[in-house]
């Protein structure tokens, strides 16, 4: 069982999903464990299959002291670059704990300005159940959106692939061009935008 590492106080993991894919925003969440009531099973979202993380997500929404889920869009994506705006996403997370954290432990080796001290934890979502916690709910919340979109833009197979750079995207992405959803700014969309 990962530790909770509560410092004095409240402390909020938070993760993000969706650096990676060609299309869809990148979305953050922070998660305030109650450390009276542990969750089981939690771990980075990754290493999770979508059955597990979804059931995980459940009992994460009803059993945390507070969470929250936000997200940078895909214009804010293309004006402001990746990193800026998955920081963003993890800012509009913690500023929508419906409890205010003491401190914030965040997944990697950047931190987005808060209001309140935080910390960078390369591979944290491993390591902190807070910030798996975190990654969970930001994965869930991704994947349930590129599923959304998908039904908009089903020539893309964003059901098979929630946006990443596989071989079929980039296939689909050469044959009918960018969807409005696409990010502009990644290089493989850029140079068809480019044609």
């Amino acid at each position: 069982m990962l530790p909770l590492l509560l410092p004095d106080g409240l402390a909020c993991g938070v993760d993000e999903a969706g650096r990676g894919p060609l299309a869809g925003p990148v979305v953050a969440a922070a998660v305030i464990l109650d450390p009276a009531d542990p969750i089981d099973g939690l771990d980075d979202s990754k290493k999770l299959s979508a059955k597990r993380r979804a059931a995980l997500a459940v009992e994460i929404r009803a059993r945390a002291l507070a969470w929250a889920v936000a997200e940078a869009s895909v214009e804010e994506i293309d004006r402001i670059n990746i990193l800026q705006a998955s920081l963003l996403a993890m800012r509009r997370a913690v500023d929508g704990l419906a409890l205010r954290p003491e401190r914030a432990l965040i997944d990697g080796n950047k931190c987005p300005r808060l209001d309140c001290p935080a910390q960078a934890i390369v591979g944290g979502d491993g390591k902190v159940a807070s910030i798996a916690a975190a990654s969970i709910l930001a994965k869930t919340v991704r994947d349930a959106g590129m599923l959304s979109l998908h039904a908009v833009y089903p020539l893309y197979g964003f059901d098979r692939h929630m946006g990443y750079p596989t071989a079929f995207h980039l296939q689909a992405l050469r044959a009918h061009g960018p969807s409005p959803v696409h990010r502009r700014s990644y290089a493989p969309v850029a140079q068809l935008v480019l044609l």
